[in-house]
């Protein structure tokens, strides 16, 4: 990974996109990447240049704030790592929601009607 993001960072710098480039411009592509993602997943598409695509543009975004993916990810699992849930209907409900025991009532309700 650290050698792919590497040549991304590259590219990217010899086309100025770093220093030269605006980080509100740079989300609005994100955004867009976005949403071609949405639209092939929703398609049931390939999505792997979609996902390639979007990851460009975060390191670049990244970069333009003098961070890296790496220490971005680590943030972001720093703040998940404890979470506890349960996804429900595409859902995830977090153990503190009110909605918890409700949904692993439902969760269980499903479960007992499978086995049957």
């Amino acid at each position: 990974m650290y050698q792919i993001i590497s040549k991304v960072l590259k590219w990217a710098d010899d086309r100025n996109l770093i220093e030269g480039g605006c980080p509100k411009s740079q989300m609005l592509k994100c955004v867009s990447e976005v949403g071609e993602l949405a639209d092939n997943v929703n398609k049931q598409n390939d999505i792997s240049d979609d996902i390639g695509d979007v990851l460009v543009t975060l390191t670049i975004l990244s970069a333009q704030h003098g961070l890296t993916l790496e220490e971005c990810l680590e943030v972001a699992y720093e703040d998940i790592k404890d979470r506890k849930g349960v996804m429900l209907d595409g859902v995830f409900i977090k153990d503190t929601d009110p909605s918890f025991e409700g949904a692993m009532a439902v969760i269980a309700a499903r479960r007992v009607h499978m086995e049957q």
